[in-house]
């Protein structure tokens, strides 16, 4: 019983550690593309190329003195970050990058995703209350509100993944996709999940709670070293969980085809979630900030109606062809 205790602990640990390494590499990447678009060289001096400039800010942070709020309330403004990292890291584990390497692997993985998610946004929000300041306490509230709107999206679309493959497991979702991946009946379906994941993860243009010219940074505006890069990682790992997802529920998982399946899935798998990232990146760079009226009506007036319509044209082929899968 130790012996399986103490396997499922450094496997764990091994993966946070992998995980806190993609991050800071995610970070590195992000740099060196923006600065590649703006005609400019980005980090170059820390390292070779710069691959040691994420290492260097990390510690930088790690070495600041942690500076609370005189009126804050303590325990929560120090627990909101550890909880957005602990639901950002939680859900990284449930992601199956190979056959058989997932931690935590379920029938029910997707209804389990969508659960532990939705907490991640109690750490923002108590964050913002807790700081007892307006700005951060405004930016809460809006980085929820857009959250919230946006996650009913997301969970939308799952739906139309769980129609066409007829299981709730992640793992089962990359096993039907070994002849035709879903990208190809699902096509809109996936520039949606782009758009959404956009919004879901607070990131330009839509990266409303944390609007400098408005906010001074949001939510996160009263917070310094440790805890800041906290939610600094836990925004650039959700922006990796859903590239991974993207790649599950569209592009195959770490399925090949034709000469390409000499390459092991687990470097297709990696490759196909790079490309996700790129798209994050180039969205950034060439898009400006949208309002946030007009980001929460393109929530609800535009793209939920939209993923419905789609979901009701998805259902109604499949029973006209009789392909509809037992769950």
């Amino acid at each position: 019983m130790w012996a399986i205790i103490l396997e499922k602990l450094t496997f764990f640990l091994v993966n946070a550690v992998v995980i806190l390494l993609c991050i800071a590499l995610f970070t590195l990447i992000e740099r060196k593309v923006m600065s590649s678009v703006q005609r400019r060289k980005g980090p170059n001096l820390t390292g070779v190329y710069g691959f040691l400039q994420p290492f260097a800010d990390g510690l930088k942070l790690l070495i600041k003195e942690i500076i609370v709020p005189s009126n804050a309330n303590f325990y929560i403004f120090v627990l909101s970050p550890v909880i957005t990292f602990f639901f950002t890291i939680y859900v990284f584990l449930m992601i199956p990058f190979y056959p058989g390497y997932v931690i935590l692997e379920s029938p029910l993985s997707i209804i389990v995703l969508l659960a532990v998610s939705s907490l991640s946004v109690h750490g923002i929000i108590f964050s913002g209350w807790s700081s007892n300041s307006k700005y951060a306490f405004l930016g809460s509230i809006r980085s929820a509100s857009q959250m919230i709107s946006y996650e009913i999206c997301i969970s939308t679309i799952f739906l139309s993944i769980i129609l066409l493959s007829g299981t709730y497991s992640l793992f089962d979702i990359v096993k039907n996709q070994e002849e035709i991946w879903y990208i190809v009946p699902l096509f809109p379906m996936w520039v949606i999940f782009i758009i959404v994941s956009l919004a879901e993860t607070n990131r330009a243009p839509f990266d409303l709670p944390e609007a400098e010219a408005e906010l001074v940074a949001g939510y996160n505006v009263e917070y310094s070293s440790i805890l800041f890069a906290l939610f600094f990682l836990a925004e650039y790992g959700n922006m990796l969980i859903m590239s991974a997802l993207s790649t599950i529920f569209f592009l195959g998982g770490w399925n090949t085809i034709g000469f390409l399946s000499i390459i092991p899935g687990n470097v297709i798998f990696a490759i196909k979630v790079s490309m996700n990232v790129f798209i994050f990146l180039l969205v950034r760079a060439a898009f400006p900030r949208y309002r946030y009226d007009h980001l929460m009506k393109l929530g609800w007036k535009n793209i939920l109606p939209l993923v419905f319509f789609i979901i009701m044209l998805e259902s109604a082929l499949m029973l006209m062809f009789n392909i509809f899968p037992s769950i």
